[in-house]
């Protein structure tokens, strides 16, 4: 038996206000005044001081704001790598991605292919970077997603919608400021705060589960019972224990794997474009015959904060887009076997992918 050598984030602060200790945190990494810090900022910031105020430009450092309508693809990564190796003398001092999941994978896909030749969609599967990834830090301002914490980026490419999976792709920094999440939306403080409830609910009712995996999603899980279903928390506890889920929640699916919910979900994502929290949201409230529990836990939580999910987002699509949803999700195939077992592909059809992406 050969264990999972997991790499982990080596360094972590995590309170309020914590944020204002980037500077004093990146100084120390700088390798010289040409070689620049590069942030990514959602561009959902644009404009509001009290965030990017209190980003200190030295030299050559530059704040690139990313919009966050559309999921990242790989030919926006080569794009922005192109961009730096045009612009600069030397390789960035670092990275540093400030927002929710799509920022941070951003971050960190742009890290790794600085140093890995080719075209980030050659690297799409698991351990195929061979080099390591320049310094990067991961800013949530959003909670839910794990992408702080995970060793994964999630990218859409020309062919299918897959992440980067490496020991090189997780940060070398996190600060984790709950306070940064205090403006979210709440559908969009809901869709995130899922694929936190989802990672664990697929974790725990995984063939890959461990003690080391359950003792994560069990936290995360009653975090997220406790932030969603209750209503003892002040908005502060509710912001740094979501927070909190998020890491756990992220940590949990790191050393297991997630299920059939986001199976399905990356093949929305890949066809219509629809974003990976959401998606989860609208895959998962079918999915009773894989996680009874779960999902009866996930429709309540939905009715006690009135979300109203899209419907019939699949009602017009032909025979040949139903069929590349399917073809996506099915290449996920660790995600399969976490799920349903080594002798899943017995168990999931294309017939019976057909009629739940139909139900959508």
């Amino acid at each position: 038996m050969i264990y999972k050598n997991y790499p982990m984030v080596s360094r972590v602060v995590f309170g309020r206000g914590s944020f204002n200790q980037l500077d004093e945190i990146l100084t120390p990494k700088r390798n010289g005044r040409n070689a620049p810090f590069i942030f990514y900022v959602d561009d959902v910031f644009k404009g509001n001081h009290w965030l990017t105020s209190r980003i200190t430009l030295s030299y050559k450092d530059r704040i690139i704001y990313v919009p966050t309508k559309e999921e990242p693809k790989t030919s926006q990564i080569d794009q922005l790598v192109e961009d730096i190796i045009l612009e600069y003398s030397e390789l960035p001092s670092g990275i540093i991605g400030i927002g929710g999941g799509i920022v941070m994978d951003i971050a960190k896909a742009v890290a790794l292919m600085l140093t890995n030749k080719g075209e980030s969609k050659d690297y799409q599967g698991w351990d195929l970077i061979k080099h390591p990834a320049i310094y990067h830090v991961g800013i949530p301002t959003i909670s839910g997603t794990g992408a702080e914490v995970s060793r994964t980026t999630i990218l859409t490419g020309p062919e299918r919608k897959l992440g980067i999976n490496s020991d090189y792709t997780p940060f070398d920094q996190v600060i984790l400021d709950p306070e940064l999440t205090k403006d979210v939306p709440k559908d969009q403080w809901f869709y995130t705060g899922m694929d936190c409830f989802v990672h664990c609910v697929e974790s725990l009712n995984g063939t890959y589960l461990n003690a080391f995996s359950q003792s994560y999603g069990e936290k995360a899980f009653e975090l997220c019972q406790e932030i969603f279903l209750e209503d003892t928390l002040s908005k502060e506890d509710a912001q740094d224990k979501l927070m909190m889920a998020s890491w756990h929640g992220g940590m949990s699916i790191a050393y297991s794997q997630v299920g059939v919910a986001h199976a399905m979900s990356y093949g929305l994502g890949y066809l219509l474009g629809v974003k990976h929290g959401i998606g989860n949201c609208i895959v998962f409230d079918h999915l009773e015959d894989y996680y009874p529990e779960g999902v009866a836990l996930f429709k309540k939580m939905k009715a006690k904060h009135n979300i109203q999910l899209p419907q019939g987002i699949c009602t017009d699509l032909e025979e040949r887009q139903f069929n590349t949803m399917i073809d996506v999700a099915l290449s996920l195939e660790p995600l399969w076997e976490n799920a349903i077992g080594k002798n899943w592909k017995t168990v999931i059809t294309r017939q019976k992918l057909l009629e739940l992406y139909k139900k959508m």
